[in-house]
């Protein structure tokens, strides 16, 4: 073992390549945070607000979006403070603090999209038995089942990461990981991996249930025209999302484990940074352009609210 020093600190590494352009980065980067949080309120308070809406598929798009706004949150306000100074460091509390907030986002999606495509699989292939099976103390206990699971999972990830006396103080992303971290440990890190192994099963399992879902859904859609509408206007904006998160994903796995750590700083940067920038923007966006309740009731409210301007 070698001597292990009692960090305070963290050098985020990653931050080099975006300190030359820093007000360039600040100001792109509070544009998107921005917007992130503007398009997936939209469709929350839509939600909230049309009665028509509250609905099981809607309510947990409604959770989708509040994870988005939590993972955007948890993200963006820190990387704006690390760019409107110059100061590449971050304290040890700070950094275990952004590993649990975001190690909850990532398993709380994960779960939300497969909770969306069991709803999706009872409505389209059990279509009379919809109302009696997705009841709405099924969709509270869904939900808090999807947001309990993410947290407990993530407190043990923190947990596992504190314990470890560390040699070392350079982070190279610009954000905290629980695998950045891990690799700067002085001790056998095999618990962690483990650890981190069974996560990853768990949640490729959930992926695997959801497309053996969709299969059964694909199959009950060829029956009618109307299951075919159904299946275009709600499962596939689902689809979408569930694939665009999935592939980031596994790619910022992949990369931070086995990418070179030495060069390609901003690719490894870009890599690292795509489930947390694409998936909060990309499925409100979608789902409130494919799907037409959400894009009437959209509509419908602004202008309203145009009206009410003149």
């Amino acid at each position: 073992m070698e001597n292990s020093t009692e960090i305070y600190f963290f050098v985020l590494q990653g931050l080099k390549e975006l300190m030359p352009n820093k007000n360039t980065y600040f100001a792109v980067t509070l544009l998107v945070y921005l917007f992130t949080l503007v398009v997936n309120m939209i469709l929350i308070v839509t939600i909230i607000l049309e009665k028509t809406l509250h609905e099981p598929m809607f309510i947990f798009l409604c959770s989708l979006c509040i994870n988005e706004i939590y993972a955007a949150s948890t993200f963006y306000p820190k990387l704006l403070l690390d760019l409107s100074s110059y100061m590449r460091v971050t304290s040890y509390e700070a950094c275990l603090s952004q590993i649990f907030m975001l190690y909850s986002y990532a398993p709380c999606e994960f779960t939300t999209l497969a909770v969306m495509a069991y709803d999706r699989y009872i409505a389209i292939c059990k279509p009379l038995n919809y109302h009696s099976i997705i009841t709405p103390r099924k969709v509270m206990n869904l939900l808090i089942i999807t947001w309990l699971l993410s947290i407990c999972e993530s407190f043990v990830v923190v947990g596992l990461v504190a314990r470890l006396p560390l040699c070392g103080f350079n982070i190279d992303k610009i954000y905290c990981t629980a695998w950045a971290v891990i690799k700067l440990s002085c001790v056998d890190t095999t618990v962690n991996n483990v650890y981190g192994t069974l996560l990853s099963v768990f949640h490729v399992s959930q992926v695997v249930l959801i497309l053996l879902s969709y299969i059964n859904i694909v199959k009950a859609s060829a029956r009618s025209q109307e299951q075919r509408n159904k299946f275009m206007q709600t499962c596939l904006p689902h689809l979408i999302s569930l694939t665009n998160f999935t592939v980031a994903i596994i790619f910022d796995i992949m990369y931070a484990r086995y990418g070179p750590t030495t060069r390609l700083l901003a690719l490894r940067n870009f890599m690292s940074l795509e489930y947390l920038v694409v998936p909060p923007i990309l499925n409100p966006l979608i789902y409130g352009l494919k799907m037409n309740q959400i894009r009437r009731k959209i509509f419908k409210i602004c202008s309203h609210k145009k009206r009410t301007l003149k």
